[in-house]
């Protein structure tokens, strides 16, 4: 849960510090105290955009600071929590908690840290969404459209509608790879065809030259050996008949003289030229290696005139592939593979069309059968869905009102991207089904059932919204859930309902409320105040919690005004004790 907040330089806020606890916590104050802005702190905790026009004026940045613990979430949350905590590699503080920073400049720049670190923003917003919900007046809003209420049937269905949209999603990604290939094959074959020729024609062309790994590096090299053939083997020649001798007997060889003066040194007595033979020995074993080598050398030297012509022959057909399809062979070895892979993808004959078509189908019949589970689930869980939440709108004083969740068809359009013919009808096979969602409320009995952004004013989407997560919290623990005046528009007995049940669902969930409305915060287990003061200097606001005594004052300013008389302590002492006799009625029915 969040247990503290801390915010600097936001809107009228200069610093504050909120600490929270579990249950419910009603944050009250009087209009422009800065109420608000405790719930879009909360909102750029769960990466929400920034916005330069909050900062306060004259301050450099706005700063949003909370604490979280994460011990008491449900199981899938506390997973979710600690993937983007290791991937982060974000630190726990010193008693377990993770502090998470939003910092939002005066040039519109915002920056995000986690558990110590520097993070995107949006693995701020991965961290905080399975922790912390919040419902703000554009939230109510949302609720009018389609995909959010087919969002919420979803999420009220859990897993029985869960695994079968994973395998609706899986079969449709299949289906429509397939089917993309064909379209794409029938409406371009006449084009896959030409292409085909071509690099057809383009690997015909590369098997006839039959290029080898660096060929083109090699031939560069021996060409230019061979345009100075001449003179190398003019070179290697004298070099070998100095050595050797010319073998004409005109002369004799450096292997000559050296035999002969190693001869003379071992025939002396002299013991000190005796000493030199050896070495003798040592050059006439290198010149004999040397001698060998140059014979091998001018050996190996082409005799045939023709083996220049037919390398700068092979050099040409080299050059021509690297002209057209690479700028070296190894590049053109490379394209070639490439292009045996495209033309081996680019079958446009009438069997393969008619496998691919057959491929299709199936995929077709297992979206189609999928999407029918599915559509049957959602219908199922509507009909629950209805009941439950019309239940809460009855104690949500809304007397006879009715919710119905329609399910029903999403007809493809004209040019639709995904139509799939289900049970004879013609529908769009979207990411979320065939489905499309739609929330109709009756305002009392016998009244025409008209679409939420038709029918409910403010305060009734107000209580739909609050009666849905009443009804949606039911099968989960732990998060917490802020709400922005989601009394607006409500008075009298509907306000004390909408106080009974944020309390009850406070049981298992931390609900942060900010309201005007007295019944509401009466129902708080922790009253939080933000003071707006006048110092001549600028509006400065700061939150407090308030004492029992304190509570009774500021109820007393909500009711009426009436923070100094006798008759406004009554009314609000009277309006504690009634919240406390129901809270305790309702956690003894609980239990």
């Amino acid at each position: 849960m969040l247990t503290e907040i801390r915010i600097d330089g936001l809107g009228v806020i200069s610093t504050a510090t909120a600490q929270f606890h579990e249950g419910l916590t009603c944050v009250t104050g009087e209009t422009g105290a800065g109420k608000t802005m405790v719930v879009t702190g909360l909102h750029l905790l769960g990466g929400a955009r920034a916005d330069a026009g909050r900062v306060r004026q004259g301050a450099q940045r706005a700063v949003v600071e909370g604490r979280f613990t994460v011990e008491d979430v449900h199981d899938s949350a506390r997973d979710e929590v600690e993937k983007v905590l290791e991937s982060s590699g974000a630190q726990r503080d010193d008693d377990d908690s993770v502090i998470a920073v939003r910092t939002v400049g005066s040039d519109g720049r915002s920056r995000a840290h986690l558990g110590g670190r520097s993070v995107p923003a949006a693995v701020l917003s991965d961290f905080t969404a399975p922790l912390l919900t919040v419902h703000g007046q554009n939230d109510q809003l949302r609720l009018q459209r389609p995909d959010q209420q087919l969002q919420a049937l979803d999420r009220f269905a859990g897993e029985a509608v869960a695994g079968l949209l994973r395998k609706y999603q899986l079969a449709r990604r299949t289906w429509l790879q397939a089917r993309t290939e064909l379209l794409e094959r029938t409406a371009r074959s006449r084009e896959l065809a030409l292409e085909a020729d071509r690099l057809q024609h383009s690997l015909n062309e590369i098997d006839t030259v039959a290029p080898e790994p660096g060929e083109d590096e090699r031939i560069v090299a021996e060409v230019l050996r061979l345009g100075d053939l001449d003179s190398l083997r003019e070179a290697a020649g004298a070099a070998h008949a100095a050595l050797a001798g010319s073998g004409d007997g005109e002369g004799a060889g450096a292997l000559d003289a050296l035999g002969g003066a190693r001869a003379r040194l071992e025939s002396s007595d002299d013991p000190a030229l005796t000493a030199l033979a050896p070495r003798l020995g040592e050059a006439i074993a290198v010149v004999v290696d040397v001698t060998t080598e140059l014979s091998s050398y001018l050996s190996d030297l082409p005799s045939d005139p023709a083996a220049l012509d037919s390398l700068l022959t092979r050099q040409a057909e080299l050059k021509s592939l690297t002209r057209k399809y690479a700028p070296d062979i190894d590049a053109v070895i490379a394209w070639a593979d490439e292009a045996r892979t495209r033309l081996a993808s680019l079958d446009v004959s009438e069997e393969a069309l008619a496998a691919l078509a057959a491929e299709v189908e199936t995929a077709a019949v297992q979206v189609r059968e999928t999407a029918k589970k599915l559509t049957a689930a959602r219908r199922k869980a509507a009909r629950k869905l209805a009941t439950a939440v019309s239940a809460e709108l009855s104690g949500l004083a809304m007397g006879r009102a009715k919710l119905e969740v329609e399910v029903r068809p999403l007809a493809a359009s004209a040019q639709d991207s995904a139509p799939i013919t289900v049970e004879g009808a013609e529908l769009h096979a979207g990411t979320s089904g065939v489905d499309e969602v739609e929330f109709r409320l009756s305002a009392h009995s016998g009244a025409q059932s008209l679409p939420l952004s038709r029918s409910a004013s403010g305060g009734e989407l107000s209580r739909v919204m609050l009666a849905l997560e009443v009804v949606l919290a039911a099968s989960e623990y732990g998060s917490t859930m802020v709400f922005d005046e989601v009394d607006a528009g409500v008075g009298g007995r509907a306000a004390v309902e909408i106080g009974r049940r944020l309390a009850r669902l406070a049981r298992t969930h931390q609900v942060i409320v900010v309201t005007h409305l007295p019944q509401v915060a009466a129902f708080a287990d922790t009253h939080l105040v933000v003071d707006k003061v006048d110092d001549g200097k600028g509006v400065n606001s700061g939150v407090r919690a308030l004492t029992t005594d304190e509570r009774v004052v500021e109820l007393a300013r909500m009711l009426a005004g009436l923070d100094d008389t006798e008759t406004g302590r009554a009314h609000a002492e009277e309006l504690l004790a009634t919240a406390r006799a129901e809270k305790a009625d309702t956690t003894s029915a609980a239990g």
